[in-house]
């Protein structure tokens, strides 16, 4: 799944935006509402980078499996976004344009639009690549709490190798799918670090 490298790629990636002081930092910490209630933990930081223009880094990560489960529902996502915003950031409407990478074990779940029919009787394994574009409006409540709400679609090419099941190794198949939809679905609470 997520491997020293990558956690390191992305913690760097996190310091280097948080130190970013020429524009008047302002810094933003969220979770999306959505992905959480669908069993996908998330946290995003998004830094102002100017008068319009802010860059959201949002990881998903999920590692953990029971061996005694009938399911299996592993992955890690990483959606860096950058955006343009009508007025100023953090407040009102935003455009953006998304990128999106991760890996997956799936088996026994069901997955939105009808990505994988097959998880009820073969385990999924795999990475995913894509990119998309999203309209957004955040709603500010305080001085430092918001919420957002935000729409995405795109491309995203889906690689996997089928199992025939949950815990044992023998493959039966690989190949991809391209998927062209809804990448992003958000209802986030937000707070400002400024």
């Amino acid at each position: 799944m997520m491997t020293k490298k990558k956690m390191i790629l992305l913690a760097l990636l996190c310091s280097l935006f948080t130190h970013v002081d020429s524009f008047g930092q302002v810094v933003a910490v969220k979770t999306n509402l959505i992905a959480n209630a669908m069993g996908s933990p998330n946290v995003s930081l998004e830094v102002k980078l100017g008068t319009s223009l802010t860059l959201d880094l949002c990881g998903h990560y999920y590692p953990f499996y029971s061996k005694e489960s009938l399911y299996r529902w592993r992955h890690w996502l990483f959606q860096p976004e950058l955006r343009f915003w009508s007025c100023e950031p953090f407040s009102s409407h935003f455009f953006g344009i998304h990128f999106l990478t991760g890996e997956y074990n799936i088996a026994h779940k069901n997955l939105p639009f009808g990505l994988y029919p097959g998880t009820h009787s073969s385990r999924y394994e795999g990475a995913v690549l894509g990119g998309g574009l999203s309209y957004g409006y955040q709603w500010i409540l305080s001085p430092r709490w918001g919420i957002e709400a935000e729409l995405g679609a795109g491309y995203v090419h889906v690689g996997y190798e089928r199992y025939r099941c949950v815990h044992c190794g023998e493959r039966t198949g690989k190949g991809h799918k391209i998927y062209l939809g809804p990448t992003k679905a958000a209802i986030s609470v937000v707070y400002l670090l400024k």
